[in-house]
């Protein structure tokens, strides 16, 4: 059983939720490259050329490493709080995007270094393929912080959150309401370990059920990079396979859930077959709204970035990860121990929809749109 050590952190106040965009080299199409964060990043590299400070106020540059910034959690929420604390804490934000490559993120990771990067903070595109570039910059003395993903390397310190529960916490939601029938899994991508460590707490749920023949799992399958127009295809072959005769999706985050609720639209399904998703999209809170996603859990991204962020300015200290305030061991799939700093979730449904309006993470007119006055609590 893993060790679990939830961190409750204080949010900045005053944080700024616009996009902030990546490095100019770098920046996604469809997305606004931050004129701020290329200026950054220029000063950064010339006060460390010349061996001074950075303009932040400290010596410390913290390098963001994206591994697709066009997914809308990333630059609305993680960015913005990330920025903020290390700024706060006298240091310099620099980033680039690795736009769903691999190899891409392996020489973005030598670009930030090479503008002077003292710490990394890398959301890997693929685990697995990302660490001979980790090791190779933490032999050069850079400390890395894998941020969200699972990075099997025991030198790195794993901020996330707790991605076990969060699959427990979707499956005991469709679970309540619908405890037998035909089931669909469709999972993320199978070369992030947030993907498995789902459908691990998932099985926590549902195990049991599978196993007596309650429940039948006529679908599952994992969904490259996490795409919804892959994740509505798969959801359209499970009901051709299985006849339109499912009884519950679930759905391992909110992008791939509006992919999914689109498959069962078309059916005219949707609203009656119960649907999870994770992350706390604004479309994804105003489908549970609106009664065709059941469940979405959400984790607060501004709390993730700001923890990432306050590491980092520690580590720029002291490179020790195992030193970092909060962080406790975690034995991973892989059989390493990672220091590692895990947030709790919150599963939102109709009937807790305030909790995201009380944390200023979505307006009324957003939650409640196309939403009958009074159908739910949250929307007169």
């Amino acid at each position: 059983m893993r060790a679990r050590h939830v961190a409750s952190i204080a949010i900045a106040a005053g944080l700024v939720f616009a996009a902030c965009g990546s490095d100019d080299d770098s920046s996604s199409e469809g997305t606004t490259a931050s004129e701020e964060t290329t200026a950054t990043t220029e000063a950064a590299t010339a006060t460390t050329a010349a061996g001074g400070e950075t303009e932040g106020g400290g010596d410390c540059v913290v390098g963001v490493s994206w591994n697709n910034y066009q997914e809308e959690r990333w630059a609305k929420w993680d960015e913005p709080a990330l920025k903020a604390a290390i700024e706060a804490g006298g240091g310099t934000y620099v980033s680039n995007d690795a736009k769903s490559s691999a190899e891409t993120q392996a020489s973005n990771m030598e670009n930030l270094i090479s503008q002077g990067a003292n710490v990394l903070v890398v959301l890997a595109q693929d685990g697995t393929a990302v660490i001979p570039a980790v090791q190779d910059s933490i032999a050069q003395g850079i400390p890395v912080i894998a941020y969200d993903r699972l990075i099997e390397d025991p030198d790195v310190l794993y901020i996330t959150f707790d991605n076990q529960l969060v699959g427990e916490m979707q499956a005991q939601a469709l679970f309540d309401i619908q405890p037998s029938g035909n089931w669909v899994i469709i999972k993320g991508n199978s070369a992030d370990a947030n993907a498995d460590f789902l459908r691990a707490g998932a099985e926590k749920v549902i195990g049991d059920a599978v196993a007596a023949g309650d429940i039948t799992i006529v679908g599952e399958d994992y969904t490259d990079n996490w795409d919804p127009a892959n994740a509505q295809t798969t959801m359209e072959q499970f009901l051709t396979a299985a006849d339109n005769d499912i009884q519950v999706a679930l759905v391992q985050n909110d992008g791939m859930a509006g992919g999914a609720i689109a498959a069962l639209e078309a059916q005219g399904l949707a609203g009656q077959v119960p649907v999870s998703g994770q992350d706390g999209d604004l479309a994804a809170l105003n489908r549970v709204a609106l009664g065709t996603q059941t469940v979405d859990v959400w984790k607060d991204a501004r709390e993730l970035g700001t923890a990432a962020g306050e590491a980092a300015i520690a580590l720029c200290g002291n490179p020790d990860v195992t030193a970092v305030s909060g962080a406790s061991a975690f034995e991973t799939p892989g059989g390493n121990e990672l220091s590692s700093i895990f947030l709790e979730p919150i599963p939102i449904t109709k009937d807790n929809l305030d909790v995201v309006i009380d944390a200023e993470w979505i307006t009324v007119d957003e939650l409640c749109a196309g939403v009958e006055s009074g159908s739910v609590a949250a929307c007169p």
